[in-house]
């Protein structure tokens, strides 16, 4: 009996391991040929003191041996999870195209002042312009600023203009003044790279037929006869003497200020001149006393038209002393210092307080906060870059070439004003403004228009 129920219990247990043992290898069919291993393990009989209990321990230990592999093998074991995706690598910034523009001044010696005040105006645009994020061929732009000090040196300036040209500039703001601005026109023609200037005066710049040349102020021809008329009939002078620095601008304004006044029957009791870099006039002061002229026009810049004052009021000259836009400059009155109220000057454009343009007043009140006072073209040096920019972004391209073309026929609202060229290259809207210093301050006098005839027409007077 007892064996008989050892027996039983055997095959019980054999039983619920082999039904285990089946409905594990029905959930993992790999497993058959792990079981069917087990099965065949070699057998090692156990040391058993009972009689034939060795024979059916066997298969009981097999079996059960057998599932519990299986049942072990077959737990549910997920695969590892992935590695973590690293992020996606930011796309590649498209394409930044750099396109250069050029600037040429004198950003040393005594008109350096001047030259760095249109110097800043350039810089200024450029920075606008980069804030927009402009987009040329598809390719986002940066401009930067090239910047080269010809020193007011016409020696110098066929060399700077073929730097600028070799550093690859697309356009260029300048010359500063009319001696260097001429020469350097040759250069950018022959290359074919655009030539604004916001200073240069002289007429002889706009009328050497080169299409590359563009000139954003009214010119000598309009301010000499602005100036000649002035003396005419609101001094009422009869005697003038007038001096001249032998630069393309002081003797070419000089010319169309004696002009203007012989057209008027004034009569030019002394014709004189010097150089941009003097600073001793008194003898040549002394000869012009012994004339007694009422009026003395000084064609020249600040920098000597300042001495040049003082030295007169030394001397016991009365005559009213006068100059065009080179002395038009707050620098003038600290370089002549008392002697320069009453002083009267011109300047080929608009006071930038009379600037119709909504953008004058942001941008004096931003030149104002980042650089000082403006001394006399940063906010045409400021429109000269940016009506380039503007005709580039009508040609779609910075190449010359394609946006030449746009810059000779656009009409562009600038700072300054109305921006649009006549045929030769000039702006059409010119204007003249005279003013007179009056306890340390240049107060505007009156603004002229040459808009619709080659004579002045009285747009404004205070």
């Amino acid at each position: 009996m007892r064996f008989n129920a050892i027996l039983r219990i055997g095959y019980e247990r054999t039983s619920r391991f082999v039904l285990r043992l089946a409905g594990a290898l029905l959930r993992c069919p790999s497993l058959i040929w792990n079981s069917q291993t087990a099965l065949r393990a070699p057998r090692i009989a156990s040391r058993q003191t009972c009689p034939n209990r060795e024979v059916l321990s066997y298969p009981i230990l097999s079996v059960a041996l057998a599932a519990t592999l299986a049942l072990s093998a077959c737990r549910r074991i997920d695969p590892p999870a992935p590695p973590e995706a690293e992020p996606a690598a930011p796309a590649p910034a498209p394409p930044v195209e750099v396109v250069r523009i050029g600037h040429a001044a004198p950003l040393t010696g005594p008109v350096a002042h001047v030259g760095r005040d249109s110097e800043k105006g350039v810089w200024l645009a450029i920075e606008d312009a980069n804030i927009k994020g402009i987009q040329l061929g598809g390719k986002k732009v940066k401009f930067e600023l090239v910047s080269e000090d010809d020193k007011g040196d016409p020696s110098l300036a066929v060399g700077i203009a073929q730097k600028l040209i070799d550093a690859k500039v697309a356009g260029v703001v300048g010359h500063l003044n009319s001696g260097t601005t001429i020469p350097a026109s040759k250069v950018y023609s022959a290359a074919g790279i655009p030539q604004i200037s916001g200073s240069s005066t002289n007429p002889t710049y706009t009328q050497q037929g080169f299409k590359t040349a563009l000139r954003l102020i009214a010119n000598d021809i309009q301010q000499g006869s602005v100036l000649g008329n002035f003396i005419i009939n609101d001094l009422r002078a009869k005697r003038i003497a007038i001096i001249d620095d032998r630069t393309s601008y002081g003797q070419g304004l000089a010319d169309e200020v004696e002009k203007a006044v012989k057209a008027g029957g004034v009569t030019v009791v002394a014709r004189e001149f010097t150089s941009d870099t003097a600073t001793d006039f008194k003898a040549m002061l002394k000869r012009i006393k012994a004339k007694k002229p009422e009026v003395i026009f000084h064609g020249g810049l600040d920098a000597t038209g300042g001495p040049m004052l003082k030295q007169m009021r030394a001397l016991g000259i009365k005559a009213q002393f006068m100059q065009g836009d080179g002395g038009c400059t707050p620098q003038m009155v600290r370089f002549a210092g008392d002697a320069s109220n009453g002083f009267i000057c011109s300047n080929p454009g608009l006071p930038i307080e009379s600037m119709p343009s909504a953008q004058a007043k942001i941008f004096k009140d931003r030149f104002e906060k980042k650089f000082g006072q403006i001394q006399l073209y940063s906010p045409y040096a400021y429109d000269a870059a940016s009506v380039m920019i503007a005709a580039m972004q009508k040609a779609n391209s910075a190449d010359p070439a394609k946006y030449l073309p746009e810059l000779r026929k656009i009409s562009y609202d600038g700072v300054t004003g109305k921006i649009e060229f006549d045929e030769k290259g000039d702006v059409k809207a010119g204007f003249v403004s005279l003013y007179e210093v009056q306890c340390g301050k240049l107060d505007l006098l009156f603004t002229l228009s040459t808009v619709e005839s080659s004579e002045a027409q009285a747009v404004m007077k205070k």
